[in-house]
């Protein structure tokens, strides 16, 4: 990767995650680059579109271009159509919020939802986020699907969450981790309770025909006082299920297809 490209990506990378935006000053401090040469990629990127100026605060953020165009790829791969009609079924089982999580390299991103919950206290985290594998029920859900030496590289190069940053269970060591791992295989799917964000309880099984990888995952996730442990027990026959519906069904899009996993995660 070119260097000018490298840091162009870097900075768009950490103004995705700033939507308020951010100065010139930080985000070369942030990203250690030379603030002239910031300011010229800061320049390219608005000249591009991707990237507006806001002179009344001299920060820099991101304009709707990238979006658009993540919004148009998920559109077009057809994984929406595809997979909305079984998140609804499993939403109205469940009543509670229903995740689709695609994956791509070590990458677990979260693409659609469909929410169950009628009343009460609902759980919604950010669309389009990286799952953190450490803490999340998909995450854990993938792992287990790997050898133990396999799941710790994949864990090791994003790095292990934190309770400051999750829930109050989440793993701190590789050793917890693959204990974690341990009883998830047994058990055919993830279960995990106050360790992706505190009071939260959610599951998943990962999208995967016979054969081959892992494609993605599907999680449903509610609050801990409501989704309990014999909830999530209940639900897991028909969480499977659901899973082995969308491996069969995703194969029409490319998103859910076997041949085109790991275009972020490629690695030589």
């Amino acid at each position: 990767m070119s260097g000018s490209m490298e840091k162009a990506l870097a900075i768009l990378e950490y103004l995705a995650v700033r939507p308020n935006g951010a100065s010139l000053a930080a985000i070369s401090t942030d990203l250690n680059q030379i603030r002239s040469g910031c300011h010229r990629t800061l320049n390219e990127l608005i000249k591009y579109g991707y990237v507006r100026a806001m002179p009344q605060r001299g920060d820099y953020a991101l304009t709707t271009k990238l979006a658009s165009m993540g919004m148009s790829f998920l559109s077009k791969s057809g994984i929406i159509d595809i997979a909305q009609p079984v998140m609804n079924r499993l939403a109205r089982e469940t009543e509670e919020l229903v995740r689709l999580a695609i994956l791509d390299g070590d990458r677990l991103t979260l693409v659609a939802k469909a929410q169950g919950a009628k009343v009460g206290l609902l759980y919604d985290p950010d669309m389009g986020i990286d799952l953190r594998l450490s803490c999340s029920a998909a995450g854990h859900a993938w792992l287990a699907t790997l050898s133990d030496e396999e799941a710790t590289a994949a864990v090791m190069r994003q790095g292990l969450g934190e309770p400051v940053h999750h829930g109050p269970h989440a793993p701190t060591t590789v050793k917890g981790l693959l204990k974690m791992l341990a009883e998830h295989r047994k058990r055919g799917f993830s279960m995990i309770n106050d360790v992706y964000a505190p009071g939260m309880s959610s599951m998943a099984a990962v999208i995967k025909r016979k054969g081959e990888p892992a494609t993605g995952a599907v999680i449903v996730a509610g609050p801990s006082s409501r989704f309990t442990e014999a909830q999530m027990l209940k639900f897991g026959p028909r969480l499977l299920r659901i899973a082995d519906e969308l491996a069969l069904v995703g194969s029409a899009s490319p998103l859910l297809n076997a041949g085109n996993v790991g275009t972020w995660g490629n690695r030589a």
